[in-house]
C-alpha cells in the first residue's frame, strides 16, 4: 500500500488511501484476524502490527499530513504521549478540556510524574506566558464542551520557539476542517471513537506526527504496554473514514443552522458555536478552520430545566459520546470533573438527520 499523492484533497484521501493497489487485491481492506504470522514476513506477532491497523493509519496519516499510530482508545493515545515525559515535566493544558484528559493529567500529577499549568486556551497571551520552562503544550480547539477557539498558529509558533512539544486534540474539528500539523503542531490526537469512526460502534484512538522517529517511539510504547487496537475496531474505523468528509460537511451545515435558530430563541440563555458571528472565537475559527463543525453547546436555565429538555426529546438521543451519524445530547455538569461548566449547559452533537426534523424535536422539547 503506497502513500497517497501529496496533491490529493481530503475528500479523495478519505476514500482512496490505505488500499492495496496490487492486481487481484480486494477493493476494501479486510479485517485480518491473526495473532500469529509465518516466519519470513514483515510482521512477527499480532501485538507488533496488523494489516488492518496499517491501512487505517495510512489513511488518517494522509488526511492529517503525517505518520499515524493507532491505539485501543483515545485515552490510551493520550497516555502514550504523556507517560514517556521526564518526571516532573510541566504540562500546559486547557482548563476547559475533555474530562478524561484532565483526569489523566491530574492522576499523573498526584503521582509526581507531571506538573500541571491550567490555562484558558482562548487567552493567547496567558498561554504563551505559561510556556516558560514547560515541556508540553496540550491544546484543544474547539474545546470540549465550551467550544472555545485557541489561536493555533500563534500558540504553536510560540511553542516551537520555546522548544515546547505541542499536541492538538483535533477530535472535534477532524482533519476535514483543520490540520494542526500544517499549523505547526508536533502531534495531533484523535478519539477515533467519535467522528473518525462516525457510527458509535467502536472505541479507538490515534496519534499523528510529522516526525518519523517520534512515530517509532509511539509504536514502541504501544507494543510494550499492549495498548493495541482491536482488528474489528480498526476495520470499522477505516470504513468510517471513507465517508468522513461528506459526514462532517453535512453535520457542520446543519449545526450552523441549528445554532443560528437557538441563538435567536428567547428560551435559550447562551449558545456556544464558533460559526456564529457573535461567538468570541468566530474570527479565529474562520481563519484556521474550513467550516465550524458539528458540535453546538447551549445553556438552558438550571440543571433541572436542561434535564427536562433531554427527557422530552424524541429524535435526539441522550448520551455522552459524540460524532456519530445520529444526533446526541448531554448535560455535561452531571459528570464528575465538569464543575466549571454551567449547570444548564447541553452539548449537542449534530448527526445526519434532516435539519427540520432536528429543529422540530428541539422546539417541542423546549416548549414542553
Amino acid at each position: 500500500m503506497s502513500e497517497p499523492p501529496s496533491n490529493w484533497r481530503p475528500q479523495t484521501i478519505a476514500v482512496a488511501a490505505g488500499r492495496d493497489q496490487s492486481p487481484g487485491a480486494p477493493l476494501n481492506v479486510p479485517p485480518t484476524f491473526a495473532a500469529t504470522y509465518r516466519d519470513g514476513g514483515d510482521i512477527g506477532y499480532g501485538r507488533f502490527d496488523n494489516p488492518t491497523w496499517s491501512a487505517f493509519e495510512r489513511t488518517i496519516g494522509g488526511l492529517e499530513g503525517g505518520h499515524a499510530v493507532s491505539f485501543s482508545s483515545g485515552q490510551a493515545a493520550s497516555t502514550a504521549l504523556l507517560t514517556p515525559l521526564a518526571r516532573g515535566a510541566a504540562v500546559v493544558f486547557p482548563q476547559d478540556a475533555y474530562t478524561g484528559t484532565r483526569a489523566l493529567l491530574t492522576e499523573l500529577e498526584q503521582r509526581g510524574a507531571l506538573s500541571l499549568r491550567a490555562v484558558d486556551v482562548t487567552d493567547t497571551d496567558a498561554v504563551i506566558a505559561a510556556l516558560d520552562g514547560a515541556r508540553v503544550l496540550w491544546l484543544e480547539s474547539p474545546t470540549n464542551p465550551m467550544l472555545g477557539i485557541a489561536e493555533l498558529p500563534r500558540l504553536l509558533e510560540a511553542a516551537t520557539a520555546a522548544r515546547v512539544f505541542s499536541v492538538v486534540d483535533n477530535t472535534f474539528a477532524t482533519p476535514v476542517l483543520q490540520q494542526p500539523l500544517a499549523l505547526g503542531a508536533d502531534a495531533v490526537l484523535h478519539s477515533a471513537t467519535k467522528y473518525l469512526g462516525g457510527h458509535s460502534d467502536l472505541v479507538m484512538g490515534v496519534v499523528v506526527t510529522a516526525n518519523p522517529q517520534r512515530r517509532e517511539v509511539l509504536i514502541e510504547h504501544r507494543t510494550m504496554r499492549g495498548s493495541v487496537p482491536g482488528v474489528m475496531e480498526a476495520y470499522l474505523a477505516l470504513r468510517g473514514l471513507r465517508t468522513l468528509a461528506v459526514r462532517v460537511r453535512e453535520q457542520s451545515a446543519t449545526a450552523l443552522e441549528l445554532a443560528d435558530r437557538l441563538n435567536s430563541d428567547p428560551r435559550i440563555d447562551t449558545v456556544h458555536y464558533p460559526g456564529l458571528p457573535s461567538d468570541p472565537g468566530h474570527e479565529r475559527a474562520s481563519v484556521q478552520m474550513s467550516a465550524f463543525g458539528g458540535m453546538v453547546s447551549f445553556v438552558l436555565g438550571d440543571g433541572d430545566a436542561a434535564d427536562r429538555v433531554v427527557r422530552a426529546l424524541r429524535l435526539i438521543v441522550g448520551g455522552t459520546s459524540l460524532g456519530g451519524v445520529e444526533s446526541t445530547i448531554d448535560r455535561r455538569r452531571r459528570w464528575p470533573g465538569e464543575e466549571r461548566v454551567p449547570a444548564g449547559l447541553l452539548r449537542l452533537s449534530v448527526g445526519l438527520e434532516h435539519v427540520e426534523d432536528l429543529w422540530e424535536d428541539l422546539d417541542q422539547a423546549l416548549t414542553g
